[in-house]
This record gives structure tokens, sequence and C-alpha cells, in this order.
């Protein structure tokens, strides 16, 4: 079982985008027969089987083993992964072009965690090592201070990307977000 499954085709967040079977799939956290899930989620067998079936084409389950039940074969599935992420571009933008190309834009800035959730989604959690860093904070800086605040920040992160951008040693992707943050109960829109 995978630790994270990142979901890129419509054809999967359709399958699992239904309560019953976002259901029988958390039964499925551990290898289970559909009549097993049928009794826990007090349901017929064939309903959870129907179930079980579109979610094992969409890749998001898997038949794990058989076994013979009074001259019956009865499959054995499990989830194929512990999490499931959607990807945001299955969705989509609504309401006009993006500005990607635009590094203080919004849409870039939606863009870089799409492709942040899809780099870490496609780690192999399996590695005796994953040598990673997260950072994160607040900072307070006064409006007349915000320029000078961007160009720092700037400053900064060129200067690492110039001093270890070199072709040599393993690759690491470094990816900063600086975004308005408005605490709950802040009644700003």
């Amino acid at each position: 079982m995978r630790d994270v499954l990142y979901l890129e085709q419509i054809e999967q967040a359709e399958a699992l985008l239904k309560p019953q079977r976002i259901e029988v799939l958390r039964q499925l956290a551990e290898p289970r027969t559909c009549t097993e899930v049928a009794a826990v989620l007090d349901q017929t067998p064939q309903r959870v089987y129907y179930h079980v079936k579109r979610l094992v084409e969409a890749g998001l389950v898997e038949q794990v083993s058989e076994r013979r039940v009074r001259g019956i074969s009865e499959g054995i599935y499990q989830a194929s992964a512990r999490s499931y992420w959607l990807s945001p571009g299955l969705v989509g933008r609504i309401g006009g072009l993006r500005r990607r190309q635009d590094e203080l834009s919004l849409g870039y800035l939606l863009d870089l965690m799409e492709e942040v959730q899809a780099d870490i989604a496609a780690l192999d959690r399996t590695a005796p090592e994953l040598p990673s860093v997260g950072v994160s904070g607040e900072v307070r800086v006064p409006p007349e201070r915000r320029q000078q605040f961007m160009a720092d920040l700037r400053t900064a992160l060129q200067d690492l990307f110039t001093r270890y951008g070199g072709a040599e040693g393993d690759a690491f992707k470094l990816a900063v977000a600086c975004y308005p943050h408005y605490p709950q109960g802040d009644d700003r829109e």
C-alpha cells in the first residue's frame, strides 16, 4: 500500500467523490472481502461489490488475494494508498486566464503549490532517507515597507540559488510561498 496516491485523472476523482465509496474505501484500509465490508456498513455484498469494482477500475483499490468459500471464489481487496490527493488541475481555474508568468500573482502561487503537491506525492516513501525541511512562519510588514521586504526576500533566495546552483550534488527543489495571512476571526475579505 502506498502512502499517497496523487489523482490526476477525472475518472479517478469521479470514482472517489461519492460518499458511499469513501466509506467502502475506509473499510479497505485493511484487506477485506466485500461481504466483510457489507456487514460493517449494513449493506448488501452486491452493493459493496459494485462500489469496489468501480474503485478497482479507477486504481484506488486492488485485489490482494482470493479465497474459496463454499466453492465460490471471493476476492480480498485493499485500498491502494493511505491517502488520496486530488490534483487541483482536475478542476482547473475558473474565471479567466491564469497569470502564471507573473511571479507576484496568486495564479502563479496556485500553480507552484500544485507542482509541490505532485512532487511530494511522487517521492519514494520506501527510501531510507528523504532529506527535507518545512518552514512556516508569519512576518509583519508595514505597507510602506512591502516592496523592500519582497526585494530582500528575492535577494536572499537568489543568493541561495547562486551559491548552490551548480551541476554537482543531489538536486533539491526549493519553493517559497509568500501571501497575505488573515487569522481566523479577521473579517477582511
